[in-house]
């Protein structure tokens, strides 16, 4: 069986009526003929949105197959373990040129009763964002149960929402359960577990190209929401170059950001995970023993589990996320 190497995917482009320009203007995202481009799904093992491999000998097999074939070596034999062939995070970059809806997802243990699936914990990393663009996460205090109803029935579900604004660095974690709604005029990465479920509550009073209202989900909502999630949420970190600082660390996935202008080594021995790789500005080389393979802004890069020792090489100055799962998250 040949060696393993860090594996790059044709993104899934995904038209939004929120959607841009910005992730074929600034990433390098081909849109073709489709307009409006609101997400790039980088990296998916969603059912019906498996990520194929572009580089290498293995291009033109999906996520699902090759984990498959090369279990534990790909994922990490304990994340294989817990997941099988099912690759357990959904990475994207999303442009909101409009704001999205007010949404919540659903824990675990509810979206196994209702869905069959896991449920979706999710973190944002704003790459760029116009002048006073905001995020929407949680409540902006405590809120009963019937206070939210009321205001779901009077359309005022933006008058209970936690607002904050964002700016490139900017990190916002998001558990199941948070109420939240990515505002206008922003382009981030999201880190997430592989689920595709979505309660939408509150669409802004949108329509359609066909003067249609968008399908909402208030009653599946209702039991999905955490009424004790509300305030700030933004993480703020003092970046450093040259190592990685973490920015959220969770039982889902561990999030780093790595700034480089000079060569550094990594280590992932004791983690027994893969590794992920966004490129978020500049660019660079991973070199390991058998190899090396160039990265550049907005390429989403799956390094796996066998490959322990790497070095970053930045060919600019580059910033990247570095995110797994621990062993601790695994438990």
């Amino acid at each position: 069986m040949s060696e393993l190497y860090p594996l790059k995917f044709e993104p899934i482009l995904k038209e939004k009526i929120w959607g841009g320009s910005s992730l074929a203007d600034f990433y390098g995202k081909r849109p073709g003929n489709l307009k409006n481009i609101g997400e790039s799904w980088e990296l998916s093992a969603v059912s019906d949105n498996l990520s194929v491999i572009s580089n290498g000998f293995l291009a033109g097999n999906n996520i699902e197959e090759i984990i498959e074939v090369y279990m534990g070596d790909i994922t990490g034999d304990s994340v294989f373990e817990k997941f099988g062939n099912e690759f357990p995070l959904l990475i994207k970059l999303i442009e909101a040129r409009h704001d999205l809806s007010v949404q919540v997802h659903p824990d675990d243990e509810l979206a196994k009763e209702r869905h069959q699936a896991y449920g979706k914990t999710e973190m944002w990393h704003i790459l760029r964002s116009e002048n006073n663009a905001k995020i929407f996460t949680g409540f902006s205090r405590p809120v009963s149960r019937n206070t939210y109803i009321e205001a779901v029935k009077n359309n005022s579900i933006g008058d209970l929402l936690n607002t904050e604004s964002a700016a490139p660095g900017d990190t916002f974690f998001t558990p199941a359960g948070r109420i939240h709604a990515i505002g206008a005029g922003i382009v981030l990465a999201e880190i997430q577990q592989t689920s595709d479920i979505t309660y939408r509550i509150y669409d802004w009073g949108r329509k359609d190209k066909n003067g249609k209202s968008r399908q909402l989900h208030t009653d599946l909502a209702l039991d999905a929401i955490d009424f004790n999630q509300y305030g700030r949420s933004k993480i703020i970190k003092e970046h450093h170059k040259n190592r990685s600082e973490n920015l959220v660390s969770c039982k889902y996935f561990d999030t780093n950001i790595i700034q480089i202008n000079e060569q550094i080594a990594r280590d992932y021995n004791l983690i027994d995970s893969f590794v992920v790789y966004i490129c978020t500005e500049g660019r660079f080389v991973i070199s390991w023993d058998s190899g090396s393979e160039s990265v550049t802004k907005g390429e989403t890069v799956l390094l796996p589990a066998m490959i322990s020792d790497v070095v970053l090489v930045p060919e600019q100055e580059a910033t990247l996320l570095e995110t797994y799962i621990s062993n601790i998250g695994l438990r």
